[in-house]
């Protein structure tokens, strides 16, 4: 395992640690920057064994580090690190101030709300550092914002977007993301509309959304992705909500009808939110796949325009890594604007679309 003392060999700042980067997500993160950036990047994280193994797999092309986000971090151990991307979910911003006090650019590919906008409120101490922090990069947040960028480009003015993401359930997902899908069930949380903060509920409010002709119409319900409530911020649109289905419309049939009847007050109990995580590895049938889709509604030269847009695809955590990696190498490579941002205020879909292994088809109808 490489000690403090080894990664201070180099004078350089030029090291990418990528935290949790021996899980689903930062594994593909770190070999496909280590492609990039050869001797560059260390998989981060508290399981010294995990980042051996992964760094052996790679032979040796990532190298391993044992590293507990949770303790103070000694700011001479960040003295050659010149990016951090955060994999894993965190409570506290004291790791994320540490980078900034270092200079170390900063990624973050967490749907957490409340973290997020801890996140946000440390803009001044990031640009005072003359750091940058990125947040909401990913599938949702992430593919979303820039596709509700894009629709804010088109439309002079934007009045509402719904916002809707489509799970397979044939891909089998990291146990921290299963975790945080299984914790936002039974959760209210705020939503913009008509300019005003409003609480809502998850799995309510369903809404029929069109995924176009291979998908058909599906049933979405709401759901506290972060990234209704940063374009809201960011964009300045009066009503955002961001819905998710999955692709088993009997299951996401049932989640909603667990929720009106109360029975998902009962992940609660320690004991039954267990149950519920690892039944979600075990569901039967569905598909690797992912769809997003973003409704906006607005102004354009006086007349009210619709546009939407459709992306579908295949494995939601490859196209997380890839956002992220597309992210990482434009942080790592150009200086960006000190101070803190979500994805949106500083790439384009075009931006990101040109990195991503596989290239985004966005469907778009204006009307």
């Amino acid at each position: 395992m490489r000690l403090e003392t080894d990664i201070q060999q180099s004078n350089m700042k030029d090291q990418i640690w990528v935290v949790g980067g021996y899980g689903q997500v930062g594994q593909m993160i770190c070999t496909k920057l280590a492609r990039a950036f050869p001797g560059k990047v260390w998989a981060a994280g508290t399981r010294r064994e995990r980042a051996e193994q992964f760094s052996r797999e790679t032979g040796g092309a990532v190298k391993p580090l044992q590293l507990n986000i949770m303790k103070p971090i000694d700011s001479a151990m960040l003295q050659n690190v010149k990016l951090v991307i955060m994999c894993v979910d965190q409570n506290d911003t004291r790791f994320v101030e540490s980078c900034a006090m270092a200079g170390v650019d900063y990624i973050d590919i967490s749907a957490k709300v409340d973290y997020l906008k801890q996140v946000e409120r440390l803009d001044s101490v990031i640009k005072s550092a003359g750091s940058t922090a990125i947040l909401s990069v990913g599938l949702s947040p992430g593919i979303t914002n820039l596709l509700v960028r894009e629709a804010a480009t088109e439309l002079h003015e934007v009045q509402e977007v719904n916002i809707t993401v489509m799970l397979g359930l044939g891909e089998k997902h990291g146990k921290a993301a299963v975790e945080w899908t299984v914790d936002q069930m039974n959760t209210t949380y705020e939503v913009m509309q008509q300019g005003q903060l409003a609480r809502v509920q998850s799995l309510s409010g369903g809404k029929r959304i069109d995924f176009g002709e291979r998908l058909g119409r599906r049933m979405a319900y709401r759901f506290p992705f972060s990234d209704q409530q940063a374009v809201a911020r960011t964009l300045r649109i009066p009503s955002v909500s961001t819905r998710l289905c999955l692709d088993s419309r009997w299951i996401t049939r049932v989640l909603s009808m667990s929720r009106r009847a109360g029975l998902l007050k009962l992940l609660r109990l320690g004991w039954i939110r267990g149950m519920a995580v690892k039944a979600f590895a075990l569901i039967p049938g569905g598909k690797p796949m992912f769809a997003v889709k973003v409704d906006a509604t607005g102004w354009k030269n006086g007349e009210r325009i619709c546009m939407q847009q459709l992306v579908v695809g295949e494995k939601e955590a490859v196209v997380t890594a890839d956002v992220a990696v597309a992210v990482a190498k434009r942080v790592y490579t150009k200086p960006q604007q000190p101070g803190v941002y979500h994805v949106e205020q500083c790439f384009s879909l075009h931006d990101i679309g040109d990195e991503l292994a596989q290239p985004l088809k966005v469907v778009t109808k204006i009307g």
